[in-house]
């Protein structure tokens, strides 16, 4: 016999027997042991837990992983020369206040959203914006300070990155704006700021309530454009309900608020209108504005008005309330408007 023949005879007897193999193993019948391997071979124990359902604080929206890093508070110019600002269609909440003179300064907070654009004009910063950006353990951010408001950030220790007395190096002057309307910064700076003044760099924000379905508005009158006053004739803030969009779309004067970074309208899910105190403090016009003792207020939300009232305990945010139960928020941007409760309410609103 060949060597070529005792090979293909090996061959044929090898396939003969993985044949009689496979034949066996398929009669064979299953033990309890290749039953109970078989089932904990195929449960998914190599499944990734789900991952938990996570909520930005200051806007009840989805995020991809926890928010704890602190807010910055910011004081954005809004004269006319200085709009359209940059920056304001990043922020979580934005509130708009009386300065000197009747016109209004803004207090944009930012926590949830990452961006590398200018955030600006920036500007000073009055004892009652430093209240508020202090509602939410914000870095306050601003340029200068009244007397009373530098007085108030240096007796009392506050957190604050302030381009003329210690953080220069972390703003910057656009040179296409005239002075003072021209100073910037980015939400990078502002850190390496907070960190080089070694200020926490997390913090643990006022829990805000929120709900898809806020029962109030099911009956509540409609208001799908909105009217506020705040002093001077000449200076109208307006809105405009969007159903599609479930947004208000904010203009001055009649004319669309732009963010410069990116041409959008400047939007917001929930529109809040407070009547507070104000008192003139000197010559000047500086204000003392009360943020604490409460007041009339009206919440607009899905093209609806809610009238209500104010509230604020220490150490907390401003809340709203109706026949005794706190009106939660839609999910989305807030936006503040702080008139002066000499006026009635409707002097300063009105909607339809």
């Amino acid at each position: 016999m060949t060597q070529r023949m005792r090979f293909a005879m090996q061959l044929t007897l090898a396939a003969a027997l993985v044949g009689l193999t496979a034949c066996s193993k398929e009669t064979a019948k299953p033990t309890e042991t290749d039953i109970s391997t078989a089932s904990a071979s195929e449960s998914p124990t190599d499944t990734a837990p789900p991952i938990p359902y996570l909520l930005a604080p200051l806007t009840g929206l989805p995020v991809e992983k926890e928010v704890t890093n602190r807010p910055f508070s910011v004081m954005i110019n809004n004269l006319a020369p200085a709009r359209p600002q940059s920056g304001l269609t990043q922020a979580d909440t934005v509130w708009e206040l009386l300065a000197e003179g009747g016109i209004t300064r803004l207090v944009a907070v930012f926590q949830s959203k990452e961006f590398t654009d200018p955030i600006g004009p920036i500007r000073s910063i009055r004892p009652y914006f430093i209240q508020v950006g202090e509602f939410y353990s914000g870095v306050l951010v601003h340029v200068g300070a009244s007397n009373d408001a530098f007085a108030i950030l240096q007796k009392q220790h506050k957190e604050d990155l302030d381009e003329i007395t210690n953080a220069g190096a972390y703003f910057y002057r656009d040179k296409t704006r005239k002075a003072p309307h021209n100073v910037y910064s980015t939400l990078e700076k502002l850190r390496a700021g907070a960190e080089k003044r070694k200020y926490k760099d997390t913090a643990i924000v006022p829990v805000l309530k929120f709900d898809s379905v806020p029962p109030a508005l099911a009956t509540a009158e409609s208001a799908n454009q909105i009217d506020i006053k705040f002093q001077l004739s000449n200076y109208k803030v307006s809105y405009a309900y969007d159903s599609s969009k479930a947004l208000y779309f904010r203009s001055i004067n009649d004319s669309p608020h732009i963010d410069k970074n990116n041409d959008e309208q400047l939007s917001a899910t929930n529109l809040v209108v407070l009547s507070a105190k104000h008192d003139i403090k000197d010559d000047v016009g500086r204000l003392v504005v009360d943020l604490d003792s409460g007041g009339e207020a009206i919440l607009f939300q899905q093209g609806k008005v809610i009238p209500c009232r104010w509230e604020r305990k220490e150490g907390d945010v401003i809340r709203l309330v109706k026949d005794g139960e706190e009106l939660p928020f839609l999910p989305g941007v807030t936006y503040y408007h702080v008139v002066p409760n000499s006026s009635a309410m409707d002097k300063h609103v009105t909607y339809q």
